[in-house]
């Protein structure tokens, strides 16, 4: 407990290198603030971690330094899963254009979570090794968000089923 209250004490000087640091990776004031404060509360939540007599100004870069490089890496995901997810292919057959649309705008409403092992496995043939890594998730969390997943597609496929289509001509 010494540890955390040192730690909180002690915050408020490393405030501002912390930002202009921010604001070199981020090139963004709104996102460097951001970043800062995403710091402070990782720090303060892990202050048992930093130990008393050690560099609290490299333990704070380190932190800030880990947790731009994770939201890039997750910022690049979605991304990357936005790119992933297929125009609609054109078919001569009007209805089975309705039902391609209607599957991916189901697949839209899916959580990212849930969306991204779906669009890796189903649309991207990857292996479910493979997609875990992508995903930088365990195999069994990818798993179940997969089950999970199509459980959720199923359902959001079959209340259209069920409701009249329109068609606009």
């Amino acid at each position: 407990m010494e540890a955390r209250a040192q730690l909180e004490r002690r915050l408020s000087e490393y405030v501002t290198s912390l930002r202009r640091y921010a604001l070199v990776l981020t090139r963004d004031r709104d996102a460097a603030e951001d970043l800062v404060q995403e710091t402070l509360t990782k720090a303060i939540a892990a202050a048992d971690s930093w130990q008393p007599g050690s560099d609290m100004r490299v333990w704070l870069f380190r932190i800030l330094h880990n947790t731009h490089v994770s939201d890039r890496r997750r910022a690049r995901v979605r991304e990357d899963a936005k790119l992933m997810i297929p125009e609609p292919v054109e078919d001569t057959d009007p209805t089975r254009r309705i039902e391609l649309q209607q599957v991916l705008d189901a697949l839209e409403q899916l959580p990212e979570a849930q969306r991204l092992p779906i669009v890796l496995v189903a649309l991207k043939e990857m292996s479910y090794a493979e997609a875990a890594r992508t995903l930088d998730v365990p195999l069994g969390t990818f798993y179940s968000r997969l089950g999970r997943g199509r459980e959720a597609l199923r359902k959001i496929v079959g209340g259209m089923k069920t409701t009249k289509l329109k068609l606009v001509v």
